[in-house]
C-alpha cells in the first residue's frame, strides 16, 4: 500500500500526478458489484417484459459510454485512450452481478473506468426497473483484479 496519498502535493494541496515518467504498459482492471432485488423482477429482466426495453443489453451499452467518459465525471482521472471495455452479467433468482473489465496501454490504471462502468450499468437496471420494484439495493462494488504498472498485480480474494 501506497505510504501517501498521491492526489495531495507536499503543501497538502490537490493536484493531478504526473504520470509522463511512468512507463506504457498494459493494465487491466476488472470491478464486481450486484443489484439486489425482487425474483418477479428478475423474471421480468430475463423474459425481457420490462416496459423501457431490454434492460442488461441497455446497462451493457451504458456502462460502456460511461467508462469512455470517466475522466469527466472524476475530476482528477486522466483521460485514457481505452482499447477495451467488457461488461458481462450473471443472473440469479434475487439479485443480478455485474463485472467489467478495461483496458489501456498507457500510463496510468483503468480502475476508476472499470469501476464507472460497474457502476452505471447498475444504476441503468435500477433506473429501467424502478416502476415495479422500488426496492433494489445496488452494492457490493468492488475491485477484483488489477494488472499492469509499477504496483503489479492484485486479484481479491473472494
Amino acid at each position: 500500500m501506497a505510504d501517501r496519498l498521491t492526489h495531495l502535493d507536499d503543501t497538502g494541496h490537490v493536484h493531478m500526478v504526473d504520470v509522463s515518467g511512468k512507463d506504457v504498459t498494459q493494465r487491466l482492471a476488472t470491478v464486481r458489484g450486484e443489484i439486489r432485488m425482487a425474483a418477479q423482477t428478475v423474471r421480468l429482466i430475463v423474459d425481457n417484459q420490462v416496459a423501457k426495453g431490454n434492460v442488461l443489453e441497455t446497462a451493457r451499452i451504458a456502462g460502456i459510454q460511461a467508462a469512455k467518459r470517466t475522466a469527466e465525471l472524476i475530476p482528477l482521472c486522466h483521460q485514457l485512450n481505452l482499447t477495451a471495455v467488457d461488461i458481462d452479467f450473471t443472473v440469479h433468482t434475487d439479485h443480478i452481478e455485474v463485472q467489467t473489465q478495461a483496458r489501456v496501454a498507457d500510463r496510468t490504471g483503468v480502475e476508476m473506468e472499470a469501476f464507472t462502468a460497474a457502476t452505471v450499468a447498475l444504476l441503468t437496471i435500477y433506473d429501467m426497473c424502478k416502476a415495479v420494484d422500488r426496492g433494489m439495493i445496488i452494492g457490493q462494488v468492488r475491485l477484483a483484479e488489477k494488472s499492469g504498472g509499477r504496483s503489479g498485480h492484485y486479484l481479491r480474494a473472494e
